[in-house]
């Protein structure tokens, strides 16, 4: 595994001359998969059992908006294995090929998720981590999925978890700068972020693989 520098300075290359598209990209992607939902949950409110029935219809369709998350996370990983010259908007809607299994194992990792944040904050956040390679895996193995899926992402973070936080949280100074500039910081940020997790899932399966040959 690399040091935490080394993925940044990783994604930094991976993202050279491609900043603008990906700021487009993910500028998009906040568009469809936060817009969306956020305009059916505010578009009527005059009542409160509308404005909670119409909240709902907002969180149905981002839970359906999955795979568009799943895309955009992808896009990245395509993007340092230079499958494309360029980055692709059209790689976020990649995922509604393969809908179901894409959906529902993303929905099973949610669902984990809350219920764990629902015992322990912390307990929770760490299974976040566990389940972070899942949609990498999703990608480079079509066979797998639901439990299949989750859990190789879990045998793969065993022992890399804390780094990966550790890499998150060398980006906070990023992140607030970010809020700071009102958001506008966070298209640029995001990209980078995704694309430094994608450098981390490659040679997490590197070592899966040398560990294999051994």
């Amino acid at each position: 595994m690399d040091k935490i520098s080394g993925y940044k300075d990783r994604a930094v290359e991976s993202l050279t001359g491609k900043w603008g598209n990906a700021a487009i990209a993910t500028l998009v992607f906040g568009l469809i998969y936060g817009g969306i939902p956020a305009t059916f949950s505010f578009i009527f409110h005059s009542t409160n059992s509308c404005q909670m029935r119409f909240n709902e219809f907002g969180n149905i369709i981002q839970i359906a908006l999955l795979p568009i998350a799943w895309g955009f996370e992808i896009m990245f990983l395509r993007n340092i294995r230079k499958e494309e010259k360029e980055l692709d908007l059209g790689e976020m809607f990649e995922g509604f090929k393969d809908y179901v299994r894409i959906l529902l194992t993303n929905l099973l990792r949610g669902v984990y998720t809350l219920l764990w944040m629902l015992l322990l904050i912390i307990p929770g956040f760490i299974k976040a981590y566990s389940y972070s390679m899942t949609n990498y895996i999703l990608k480079d193995e079509p066979d797998l999925k639901y439990n299949s899926a989750i859990e190789k992402s879990m045998a793969m973070m065993e022992g890399h978890k804390m780094d990966l936080f550790l890499l998150d949280l060398s980006m906070i100074g990023w992140a607030i700068l970010s809020v700071i500039t009102c958001g506008i910081g966070f298209l640029f940020l995001t990209p980078y972020n995704m694309t430094a997790h994608a450098h981390f899932y490659e040679d997490l399966k590197a070592e899966e693989q040398q560990n294999i040959a051994e």
